[in-house]
Order: C-alpha cells, then sequence, then structure tokens
C-alpha cells in the first residue's frame, strides 16, 4: 500500500482502525494523526507486530476499506 494513501485518508480509516484494533484508544489515533511511520510503531507496542507484519496488517484492512468505499463512491 502507498503510504501517501494512509495518510491522505486516514480520516476515513481512523474510525475503522478502532474496529479492527481493539486495543487502540483514541488518545493513540489522535497521536497517530495520520503518521504511517507512526501507526506502525504503535501496532508493533500494542500488538507485538513486526514492522513487516504491522505494513501487512495495515494494507490488508486498507485495501478491503478501499474496495468498500469504492463501490459507495466511485471516485475515490
Amino acid at each position: 500500500m502507498n503510504k501517501d494513501v494512509f495518510e491522505g485518508k486516514w480520516e476515513l480509516v481512523r474510525g475503522e482502525a478502532k474496529v479492527w484494533w481493539s486495543k487502540l484508544t483514541d488518545a493513540d489515533l489522535d497521536k497517530v494523526a495520520g503518521q504511517f511511520e507512526v501507526f506502525i510503531s504503535l501496532l508493533q507496542e500494542k500488538y507485538g507486530y513486526s514492522r513487516e507484519r504491522a505494513v501487512k496488517e495495515i494494507d490488508k484492512h486498507v485495501v478491503k476499506y478501499k474496495a468498500i468505499l469504492k463501490k459507495r463512491i466511485p471516485t475515490l
């Protein structure tokens, strides 16, 4: 996944992130503020993921979510 896409769509992804990763708090997500590297570090800290796994998990969820959004809003 393109880091720029993640950061550009952060406000959309942020709401879903708490569903995907229930250990994350609003304060955690406020700290991330759309920064890809900060989010990776947070997943490593909260879930014990390796960097590679964190990137794969983010990619998996965001790609799925983007596909859902494209069906609803074709211009995304």
